[in-house]
């Protein structure tokens, strides 16, 4: 059986501190009182904790550079995220980085090495599909402390994070909807086990249930925030016996394509099918027609990643500061209502 990774939290539990405590004690021991010192020195001896040393050094250094992990570069929705990121970057003496994932290709280890090689100072991660093994490369390294989420987060992960509402945007999609006098209601969600995919099918499904609307198994459509999966969708819904007289999208994208196939085949919009979307990104507006939807406000969204990221950068370089308390800030979203969506 292969031994168990002793991480620098198991250190802090042993010896009954937060993870900061221990990072100063092997960094800067002189900081701290004897007791405190002895406590730690104490846990790592049972505990069989081995500094790495390259992390520990990177810590006293600055590379001038963060990365953006960004789970697809062509989809439209980030963009303004990584403009309000780069612009909270400007004028200060760091530069800002953007990796592309959608290959699934860069583990932790990988990434990881960013930190360990000198290449950069912290992380923001768009992507939540990081695995559990990836995230606990960086708290083994002792890097977890330099990485911030924000849009998409890992759950559980314990990790600062920065996300919109989106529990209660798929419930103002449902009200939105039903105020106009629609109970047959369908979604198409996001991809599956994706966590904005659970929260916005979780926040859809509780409104639904309050306002006594319908519920059918053929009307919740498996998506992945693509064009093409829109279009999927529309074609399913075309095929129906029973249509629903709406569709809430769990992006824009999928409603686009939706909204163009259902066209294609005589389907009016929204004469015979209301859309909602998800996200609000530049082509809602000027789409015909042009689309009722969530919007995110994705500037905030980079705006505080950004500034949590440098705080939590500023924190690991501070011998006196504790970063043991991970924060989860959440940004309000709001409907925009405009021609997509009309009674039924």
């Amino acid at each position: 059986m292969a031994q168990k990774t002793v991480r620098i939290r198991d250190v802090a539990r042993a010896a009954g501190v937060s993870t900061a405590t221990v990072s100063r004690a092997l960094s800067n021991p002189d900081l701290l009182t004897e007791s405190t010192r002895k406590a730690v020195e104490d846990a790592v001896r049972i505990t069989g904790y081995r500094v790495n040393h390259a992390a520990r050094n990177l810590r006293m250094q600055r590379a001038g550079a963060v990365l953006v992990l960004v789970p697809n570069l062509g989809n439209p929705f980030f963009s303004a995220i990584l403009a309000a990121i780069s612009e909270s970057f400007a004028g200060t003496d760091t530069s800002v980085l953007i990796a592309d994932t959608a290959s699934g290709e860069s583990g932790g280890r990988e990434l990881a090495g960013y930190f360990l090689d000198g290449r950069i100072d912290g992380m923001i991660s768009l992507d939540g599909n990081l695995t559990r093994s990836d995230l606990d490369v960086f708290e083994s390294s002792g890097l977890s402390d330099r990485v911030v989420f924000a849009c998409e987060w890992v759950e559980g992960a314990g990790l600062p994070s920065v996300r919109s509402d989106n529990v209660q945007g798929a419930r103002l999609a449902v009200q939105h909807l039903h105020g106009l006098g629609h109970r047959d209601i369908a979604h198409v969600t996001g991809p599956a086990g994706n966590v904005l995919t659970k929260a916005r099918r979780e926040g859809m499904l509780a409104e639904r249930a309050r306002l006594g609307l319908p519920s059918r198994d053929d009307w919740i459509i498996r998506g992945d925030f693509s064009l093409a999966s829109g279009r999927d969708a529309a074609e399913r819904i075309i095929a129906m016996k029973e249509r629903p007289t709406a569709v809430f999208c769990a992006s824009d994208q999928v409603a686009f394509a939706l909204m163009s196939t259902l066209t294609a085949a005589g389907v009016r919009v929204p004469e015979d099918i209301s859309v909602v979307g998800f996200d609000d990104i530049e082509l809602s507006k000027v789409y015909t027609p042009a689309l009722t939807t969530i919007r995110q406000d994705r500037h905030a969204l980079g705006a505080h990643a950004a500034r949590l990221l440098q705080e939590r950068i500023a924190a690991a370089a501070d011998p006196l500061a504790d970063t043991a308390v991970p924060q989860v800030e959440t940004i309000g979203v709001k409907l925009v209502a405009r021609q997509s969506t009309a009674a039924p």
